[in-house]
């Protein structure tokens, strides 16, 4: 069994003792996996959210909750730049309220499913004396380009990120729309070479493109965006750590080389902001230029679940990839 009590370590355990099988291209490690078969590509995703964990349903109607579980999915094929086509839902049910519970989930989950042409094709159902699980797998395929993985990133890479960072269980965590179209106008308007969605933590989800690249990086504090939910009233220096490490902002970061970089910042194929954040190095460590202008190890932090802990939360946390 993993030595760490973390679920990082308990991915990896499980990684190293799967057995391979031919038709799964990519498998743990990534947004979603990416199996081949003699017709094609197809990319699988799966999440699974609770109450009390990923939202509060005394605190949250329904129908954000069925949204917000359907875009976590969404946002995980948007980082392969894939284009999403069929979802199947499953449900651990409260034994009282159930039927009605469902049926307002998949209000929510209508409007999403629709605007990604996304067919809800399946799943299953039961009742239990718990809090509601929701349970969401989604099947795309590549979009015309090569599915973006996070082991591309090259020593030399520009980091780029969409939209601001920070703040997101202000209510956006709720509502925010997954950058499935951006990451598709992206692709094809540039050779990424590494893409992650940011569910974590910018400070979190760097480093899984830096493991799996097997690269390192070099952040600026300064040109970090941050979101207007993070409270204005906080320290420069505490408005960053909530960007680095809110998580759930659900925005896309991505690598590329500083010409075609420099190509996509000039002319923009999408209209969410991007902004260049850092550049991937050589050397395995995480670094960051500070406001003061000195280089530091880029704090740890953002969201990951952990087996024995006995602290409640006191927010509703990232959801933390199956990966």
């Amino acid at each position: 069994m993993a030595e760490s009590s973390g679920e990082f370590a308990l991915i990896d355990w499980i990684r190293r003792n799967s057995a391979r099988q031919p038709q799964v291209e990519t498998g743990i490690g990534d947004d979603a996996a990416v199996l081949r078969f003699d017709s094609g590509r197809t990319i699988v995703t799966a999440d699974m959210l609770m109450d009390g964990v990923h939202f509060r349903l005394s605190e949250s109607t329904p129908e954000s909750v069925g949204r917000k579980c359907l875009a976590v999915n969404l946002s995980d094929v948007a980082a392969m730049a894939g284009q999403p086509t069929a979802a199947f839902l499953c449900l651990a049910l409260p034994r009282t309220g159930g039927a009605p519970l469902a049926e307002r989930l998949y209000d929510g989950m209508k409007p999403l499913a629709e605007q990604f042409n996304v067919e809800i094709a399946g799943g299953d159902t039961n009742i239990w004396d718990g809090p509601l699980v929701v349970s969401v797998t989604i099947l795309g395929e590549p979009a015309g380009v090569e599915p973006i993985l996070r082991s591309g990133a090259h020593p030399g890479d520009w980091l780029l990120v969409t939209g601001s960072l920070g703040g997101s269980l202000s209510g956006r965590h709720l509502t925010f729309t997954p950058r499935v179209q951006e990451a598709m106008a992206l692709a094809r308007s540039a050779s990424l070479h590494a893409m992650i969605d940011l569910s974590d933590g910018l400070a979190s989800d760097l480093r899984h493109i830096l493991r799996e690249s097997q690269v390192g990086a070099l952040i600026d504090a300064n040109t970090i965006p941050i979101s207007d939910d993070v409270d204005p009233a906080l320290s420069p220096a505490e408005q960053l750590h909530h960007a680095l490490t809110d998580g759930e902002d659900f925005e896309l970061l991505l690598t590329l080389s500083p010409e075609q970089g420099a190509a996509l910042l000039q002319n923009p194929p999408v209209e969410a902001r991007l902004t260049k954040i850092g550049t991937i190095s050589a050397e395995q460590r995480c670094l960051m230029v500070d406001f003061d202008g000195e280089t530091v190890e880029l704090p740890s932090g953002g969201w990951e679940h952990r087996f024995g802990s006995t602290e409640p939360d006191d927010s509703p946390p990232s959801r933390g990839d199956t990966e």
